[in-house]
């Protein structure tokens, strides 16, 4: 039986779902009134035809990075406290993030995280150019990284693998370096680390 109540919110709650997992080509009409159990003409009801409901969701994927707030007890804390959120948001939705920049709202949809780490760098004394050029350093960083993420994770199985190409010998005899960039990557770690190294770079000798 279709559903005989449903809400804007709940098609486009959906929909992202299905364009998370899936990806846009997977977002159909029909599938989407499927997964919500009512008719087509229902959906067309709340959100329009699929080219609408698309720009709502790219909509929505911006407001929802715009919630990234700071944590922390200091300037530095707090910076990197949106660089990690902004990672895992940016990670939690690739498919709608490409789909915000093919319709040219990248930078609108960073600005509100741009906006908290101004705030940041002002607390932390960096003020003009300096603290402009803190703040695309660790967006840069965090885009960066997301995109080196997402490529390896898309890489077809390397033969040979990290672990088979070091040894002590291309390590220049450090046995330790050679066993620990033939492992597996910690990526929360890293990251956390070199954001960490990169903001503390980044303040020193600042005023504040």
């Amino acid at each position: 039986m279709a559903r005989t109540s449903l809400t804007r919110e709940e098609v486009l709650a959906a929909a992202g779902s299905l364009v998370r997992q899936h990806g846009p080509a997977a977002l159909t009409m029909r599938k989407l009134a499927a997964e919500l159990g009512t008719a087509v003409t229902s959906i067309y009801w709340h959100v329009g035809n699929r080219e609408s409901l698309l720009d709502a969701l790219v909509e929505r994927t911006v407001e929802e990075l715009g919630e990234i707030r700071p944590r922390g007890r200091t300037p530095a804390a707090r910076v990197v406290s949106v660089a990690r959120t902004l990672r895992r948001e940016l990670r939690a939705r690739p498919h709608l993030i490409a789909m915000v920049h093919e319709r040219g709202l990248t930078e609108r949809m960073f600005l509100p995280a741009q906006e908290a780490l101004v705030h940041e760098m002002h607390a932390a004394g960096l003020r003009g150019a300096r603290a402009a050029q803190a703040v695309r350093a660790i967006q840069f960083q965090v885009v960066g990284y997301v995109l080196v993420e997402r490529n390896r994770e898309r890489a077809p199985v390397q033969r040979p693998a990290e672990g088979e190409l070091w040894d002590s010998a291309a390590a220049e005899q450090d046995p330790a370096l050679a066993r620990a960039l033939g492992s597996a990557v910690d990526q929360d770690r890293l990251f956390t680390s070199s954001v960490r190294a990169l903001v503390a770079g980044l303040l020193s000798g600042a005023p504040g």
